[in-house]
């Protein structure tokens, strides 16, 4: 069966299989990972990804594809999680770029998509690593521009993209060495050849599967459930606290929290043309923290207003007012102080993404005399854990870690929730660090926001601590990151497979000793594992070493660990805390 190009309704039902196809072998994905351990979580944070994204095109699916690409390329966008989620998002937001210009992809535009889709994912992540899911898109891609000129149809065009990609999937070991060492392939690379099966099995058949028209695109499978959005964990903030004390009720000027939609399609024909720009400068004459949206449908508005009537016949210019919320910002301050609350109101961010901001965009954040200096939100698993970085003065600690990734979103939140001038952020784990750096893009010309990659719980605590709040932001952001290179990591967990390491033959069932990315240590208990990595961890013996204990940690083993430390090293300085952490039965920090 021969088609000559693909429109929106295509491209929908590619997608939504292409999801379905990804749900079913998420397991899979997550089995690929390098170390043996029981946290692999690309499956699930890839298939968490595209669920949103197919989720919203389920929702506002079109005739033309440079629309339903639009509008894919959205809900992946903020609904990316960890690295694996990141990267497809940019793939398919560079799709989306190319493609928003068409009603249907022919076999070159729809080659070009996929090209131009590659150079945004390089270009998003700051040092690119072949033998990932990156090789696998790139390959793809260039032989998918090759072959567009020498074919039309699409269906075996759909099927030289996927040979090409399965291809360049069973290369990456021999790309990336520890791949090869492990015997496993690139477990990002694998889940877009799952996306790519399920393009080319709709286009072959036609036809989407029951499971991929009905609720697959809303819920994992069971053995990868679908995380609920990160949990916010905010503390009665020593910055903001004294920042809402002083505030009158009456200098909140613009204190009317409006949100709607405008149904561009709901306003007839005397609806006016609309100009986002000329809206946002009339929105502003009366209102600051503007968030504007807008396709040919629909126009998503956020403003804090004085005039709610006058937004309001504004908006009615271009179309139907739906789904309206006005709070009074006043009224619930009032409320606030009258409970004896001193903590500021979290505001929440309306609408799944952050517009593409322009020049004339207005600032979405109070007015500078009501900003604290600085902000910290910090990635964080376990209760214990979480305490100790409320305790260092972080204002949103963000429930999560190695088996649930926050998402773009939960970062845009988070920091939409502070009323800070400067918003640092402690994503704490090398799989979050892309995530916590795409919502700084998202927000940029809006927020002032660092990220200090800090890619384990023991680097977060480091830079909290080194954090000077009289400092500048220069001085401090220096700080952190010489805090960093101060700190050698290390966590403790049990392999799930058997597996052969460098030179460590590891069985199913052991304890195994990670630093710095790297297994170190293998042994029959727990106790042996951990005095192993440590071992591997402390040079000098005078170190300052911190213990952070698992959920499932015993207090017997931990109390023979601090005695080994003790006997062995008596030079250094041992503190233990209860961190709570799920899958790692230690953590461990060791710092010069």
């Amino acid at each position: 069966m021969s088609k000559r190009s693909i429109n929106g309704d295509d491209f929908t039902a590619m997608v939504l299989a292409g999801a379905e196809k990804l749900q079913q072998h998420a397991e899979h994905v997550n089995s690929l990972n390098v170390f043996p351990v029981p946290d692999g979580d690309t499956g699930t944070n890839m298939n968490l990804t595209m669920t949103a994204g197919a989720g919203e095109l389920r929702k506002n699916s079109s005739a033309s594809i440079g629309q339903c690409a639009g509008v894919l390329s959205k809900g992946l966008l903020m609904g990316a999680r960890g690295n694996s989620g990141v990267i497809l998002s940019q793939l398919f937001r560079g799709f989306g770029r190319y493609a928003t210009q068409y009603e249907e992809l022919n076999t070159q535009q729809f080659a070009a998509a996929l090209q131009t889709g590659v150079d945004t994912a390089y270009k998003a992540v700051v040092k690119p690593v072949e033998g990932t899911i990156l090789t696998v898109a790139k390959e793809a891609a260039r032989h998918a521009v090759y072959l567009a000129r020498r074919t039309n149809d699409i269906n075996e065009l759909m099927t030289e993209v996927l040979a090409k990609a399965k291809e360049a999937l069973a290369g990456t070991p021999e790309l990336l060495p520890v791949l090869k060492q492990v015997g496993v392939v690139d477990s990002g690379g694998q889940g877009l050849v799952y996306i790519y099966e399920g393009f080319y099995e709709y286009l072959m058949s036609g036809s989407l599967a029951d499971s991929a028209k009905g609720q697959a695109v809303s819920a994992a499978v069971p053995a990868v459930p679908a995380a609920p959005p990160a949990k916010l964990e905010t503390k009665p903030q020593r910055i903001q606290a004294s920042a809402q004390s002083q505030l009158s009720t009456e200098d909140i000027e613009f204190f009317y929290d409006m949100e709607f939609f405008i149904n561009r399609q709901l306003g007839g024909t005397q609806a006016a043309d609309f100009d986002e720009d000329q809206f946002r400068k009339a929105l502003s004459v009366n209102g600051d923290s503007i968030i504007v949206i807008s396709d040919d449908e629909t126009i998503k508005v956020h403003v804090h207003s004085r005039a709610p009537g006058e937004v309001l016949n504004l908006a009615l210019l271009y179309g139907e007012i739906t789904q309206i919320h006005i709070l009074n910002m006043r009224e619930q301050h009032r409320e606030l102080l009258t409970a004896g609350m001193d903590i500021a109101p979290s505001p929440d961010v309306f609408a799944e993404i952050p517009e593409e901001k322009s020049a004339a965009a207005e600032p979405a954040v109070p007015p500078a005399d009501d900003l604290a200096p600085y902000g910290f939100i910090a990635v964080s698993s376990g209760d214990g854990i979480a305490e100790i970085f409320k305790s260092l003065g972080i204002d949103v600690v963000l429930a999560g870690g190695q088996t649930m990734n926050p998402s773009t979103e939960d970062f845009v939140n988070a920091i939409s929730s502070i009323s800070a001038k400067h918003v640092y952020l402690l994503p704490n784990n090398s799989n979050i660090v892309l995530a916590a750096q795409q919502a700084k893009e998202l927000l940029e010309g809006e927020r002032e926001i660092t990220v200090i990659p800090t890619k384990s719980i023991p680097q977060g605590i480091a830079a909290a601590f080194a954090f000077q709040e009289e400092e500048s932001v220069e001085t401090n952001t220096s700080g952190m990151l010489e805090a960093l290179s101060r700190v050698t990591s290390g966590q403790v967990t049990h392999a799930v497979r058997d597996t052969k390491y460098e030179e460590m033959n590891i069985k199913s069932g052991q304890y195994i000793g990670i630093s710095n990315s790297k297994i170190v240590a293998a042994a029959e208990n727990l106790l042996g594992a951990s005095q192993a990595l440590l071992a591997s961890m402390l040079e000098s013996g005078d170190e300052i070493v911190t213990i952070l204990t698992g959920q499932d940690a015993d207090p017997e083993t931990t109390a023979a660990l601090e005695s080994w430390l003790e006997a062995n090293y008596p030079d250094a300085e041992v503190e233990v805390h209860e961190g709570g952490q799920p899958i790692y039965y230690y953590l461990f920090s060791v710092e010069a």
